[in-house]
């Protein structure tokens, strides 16, 4: 405790716990020992802030005319290093002064020829603080043969300006994160040679870009022993994050192997086994640290097995294809839509070339933006704005820290994009011609038959086996994709690429079967002569057989390339069900998704005279509809009890006879009704409270919080709801929403009123006990419908006209808003 052991925090009760507990153990092996006041070098960081510089003048009077004016420099100097000491805690490099010496300089003081008694006020307080500085240098200076340490784990993000300014001018390698720059201080000022550095921290600096030169230093330099990698929960209640490895490093280089204990698997209901299998021989590796240079940003991949190394002498992707990121816009808000929010015939589909773009026949241009999960094919929502070759956005992103209009050469081309932040495995897709790519969906650019076989290298557990090694993070950049190794030209491509396409042909075929994909041409359970019962059953046996051949030939796909890759004692083949991404059939979804797409037949979106939109801004073409006629003002009310013929269940039941025959209508209906799982006592009713409950909210849900279809709500007694299309809106919808919906409404409430009345006045029994109940509701849907008049009053008169260019999210505020400029809520909130 004397001679060996020194402690430092900046934070005074943790110093004081630390000194506390070390006394404590100290007294479990000697009784008397508090007795003896041993010296413990446990202590708070001192700081020299506020020192009364001209005592200094009174220190070291008992020190010789040499040895003092070399103290009192020395002191000096200590007192500007220590200068905000608590800002940079134990990062300070403090030189290695003379001790003994500046112990002797701050002991004693001598104020006894002092005419002027106000010069020295207060020097006792500047003794014990010139003693602490001392004690604190000392520690802070000294080389030990141990460093330990929990470091903060402070990303630069965070650091005030003293200590950003401190670790930029001091730590130019370590900057972003100060557990890092501890590290390094504690190597390179605290540790002896050969001494041993040890650290618990997030694993994150064992991969990520950020520290590939500390990384690369240590291993020119330095040596690491041992690494126990912890993964997840490793602290108790900690759940789901804090991914902990604790490491020792030498301070020499020497030629040994380091051991890496590996626990990342050991999580959530696992948790408790990492205790007995840091003891189990399988998760030790023994590895040198010279094979990390082989790899791409030098990871600290102890587990990786000599035959995954020897893959990065190999050719790379970046040898045959180009990796590259995507544009990002300044204002997303203002720049990108989803392709459903804007006039369809504004969006121009199948360009090939950035400058064919200059023709100014549209506005909007398919943009990849990410997405969920997904592989092969999909997750194209989004458009940009690029109006003549982007004049808008172009002249916007000048100078404007938020966007980069980076690789716009390359917009439009073949491609494989990926989401780059994902919480997933990497899922890779294939773009033809027409789209822009992005930042947040950067892509692989070659030619096609060579993106065929990256396509399907890239989906397999080889590439994510490589891409964990690379960088684990789950944020895949371009340089990631670009160097993960590849071999061409083999006698298995041509199977390989055939399996691509399929892959391709099913995950495509899949997402142009819901609403949302711009290629969806009729809802999947539209089946000639079948009820719904029926062609679900069809739906669900062509989901099946699809998401089959897609996992076995994925799983093919990982065969051939662990084969490829001599990997077959590390991966296996199989694909577990969850990582699939075509859907399979679901009962309540697809009955949702075929009542939205009723909905847009109703609305002349869809026709069942055409494939794909009929209807989505521009001229209105009659001839389209033909089968069923689409509602003729845009305005399909919504109704808690059968009040209306050309309700929406009016409208629904027309369409079912329309399309499934009226002979199987009430099958359909009560198939449709159990599908949806909604409360009521017969089937219409069952329908019914899903449209008035749950269809908007299901609506908002797919559309991404983009609505098409807006819903007029009158508030929470559901006295008036009703549905309309945004494409068909203009600036007098809302005063005919008012003038012949909602009085017929408010004039039905007041029949039934009176007529509830009545058998009140002639009824008995239980026939007046369910007439004032009855009326009771009424009444207050009534009440209801009366203050939403007012409010939606000032919206007509407002005549409140939209363009779809703007968007849902500006569209749908704008409607709302009165000629004052006061938001008057009448639609659903989103």
């Amino acid at each position: 405790m004397e001679n060996n052991l020194y402690g430092l925090d900046i934070d005074k009760r943790a110093f004081q716990l630390a000194y506390f507990a070390v006394l404590m153990k100290a007294r479990q092996y000697h009784k008397f020992i508090l007795k003896k006041q041993p010296q413990c070098h446990i202590y708070a960081i001192a700081e020299s802030n506020g020192i009364n510089m001209k005592h200094l003048a009174y220190f070291g009077a008992q020190l010789d005319e040499l040895a003092r004016p070399v103290a009192l420099n020395q002191m000096q100097e200590l007192i500007a290093t220590l200068h905000d000491a608590k800002e940079y805690g134990s990062i300070i490099s403090v030189a290695d002064y003379d001790w003994d010496l500046l112990h002797q300089f701050a002991a004693e003081f001598d104020v006894s020829g002092e005419m002027n008694l106000f010069d020295s006020f207060g020097i006792e307080a500047t003794q014990q603080r010139l003693q602490e500085l001392v004690a604190v240098g000392e520690v802070l200076a000294q080389k030990y043969e141990v460093v330990v340490t929990n470091p903060p784990y402070l990303g630069s993000s965070r650091f005030n300006d003293k200590l950003d300014a401190y670790v930029k001018e001091h730590f130019k390698d370590e900057k972003s994160d100060l557990s890092m720059v501890m590290y390094r201080q504690s190597l390179d000022s605290y540790s002896v040679h050969n001494g041993l550095v040890a650290f618990i921290t997030t694993s994150s600096w064992m991969f990520l870009s950020s520290f590939e030169k500390l990384r690369r230093y240590i291993m020119q330099n330095k040596s690491f022993v041992s690494i126990v990698d912890f993964g997840s929960e490793l602290f108790e209640g900690k759940v789901g994050h804090n991914v902990i490895t604790s490491w020792i490093t030498r301070n020499a280089q020497i030629d040994a192997n380091l051991l890496g204990i590996r626990l990342v698997e050991y999580c959530y209901s696992r948790r408790n086994e990492k205790i007995t299998e840091f003891h189990n021989r399988r998760n030790w590796h023994y590895v040198k640290q010279s094979n990390f240079a082989k790899i791409p940003g030098t990871p600290v991949a102890y587990w990786v097995s000599e035959n995954v190394i020897d893959l990065f002498g190999k050719n790379k992707i970046s040898d045959i294809a180009s990796a590259k990121s995507g544009m990002t816009t300044t204002n997303n808000e203002r720049f990108l839509r989803f392709w459903f929010e804007v006039e369809i015939r504004r969006i121009g589909f199948g360009y090939k070339s950035i400058d064919d773009t200059v023709d100014r026949l549209y506005k909007w241009f398919p943009f990849c933006k990410g997405g969920d999960f997904r592989r092969w094919a999909g997750n194209e929502c989004y458009v940009v704005n690029w109006f003549n070759n982007g004049e808008e956005i172009r002249k916007a992103a000048q100078g404007a820290s938020g966007g980069r209009l980076v690789n716009i050469d390359c917009a439009l081309q073949k491609s494989i994009v990926w989401t780059k932040i994902s919480s997933s495995i990497i899922c890779l897709r294939y773009k033809n011609t027409g789209l822009f790519f992005s930042d947040a969906a950067p892509g692989l650019f070659s030619d096609d038959e060579k993106l065929m076989y990256i396509l399907g290298l890239m989906n397999t557990k080889y590439a994510m086996k490589i891409i964990n090694l690379i960088n684990p993070t789950l944020n895949f950049v371009p340089g990631t994709i670009a160097s993960i190794p590849i071999i061409d030209g083999l006698p298995c491509i041509s199977e390989v690429k055939q399996l691509v396409k399929q892959n391709i042909s099913l995950s495509k075929s899949d997402w142009d079967a819901f609403e949302t994909s711009w290629d969806f041409t009729k809802h999947p359970l539209l089946r000639n002569k079948l009820t719904i019962s029926e062609a679900y059953s069809e739906w669900e046996a062509e989901c099946n057989t699809r998401f089959a051949q897609l996992k076995a030939n994925e799983e093919e796909l990982n065969r051939i390339f662990i084969d490829i890759y001599g990997l077959q004692d590390e991966l296996t083949p199989e694909v577990e069900d969850k990582d699939v991404t075509v859907r399979k059939a679901d009962l309540q979804r697809d009955i949702k998704s075929l009542l939205s797409y009723a909905v847009g037949c109703m609305f002349g979106r869809y026709s069942l005279d055409v494939e794909g939109l009929a209807y989505a801004g521009g001229e209105w073409d009659e001839s389209k509809y033909v089968t069923f006629k689409p509602d003729e003002d845009n305005v399909i009310p919504i109704t808690d009890e059968d009040y209306f013929e050309d309700d929406i269940i009016g409208r629904l039941i027309a369409w079912l006879k329309v399309v499934y025959g009226a002979e199987t209508l009430e099958e359909n209906l009560r198939f449709i009704a159990d599908a949806l799982g909604t409360s009521g006592d017969t089937a219409r009713q069952k329908i019914r409270n899903y449209f008035l409950k749950d269809f908007f909210k299901d609506h908002c849900k797919i559309y991404q919080k983009r609505p098409i279809y807006w819903l007029y709500d009158s508030g929470r007694q559901n006295g008036f709801k009703a549905l309309i299309y945004m494409h068909r809106y203009d600036a007098d919808t809302s005063g005919q929403v008012r003038a012949e919906y909602l009085g017929k409404m408010e004039e039905t409430y007041e029949s039934e009123i009176n007529r509830m009345q009545d058998i009140m006045d002639n009824g008995a029994g239980r026939e007046v006990a369910l007439a004032g109940k009855r009326k009771e509701k009424l009444q207050k849907q009534l009440h209801e419908c009366r203050d939403y008049d007012a409010v939606l009053g000032h919206i007509a008169l407002a005549s409140i006209a939209i363009d779809l260019d703007d968007g849902v999210k500006v569209n749908y505020v704008k409607v709302q808003t009165a000629k004052d400029g006061k938001l008057l809520p009448i639609l659903a909130k989103i």
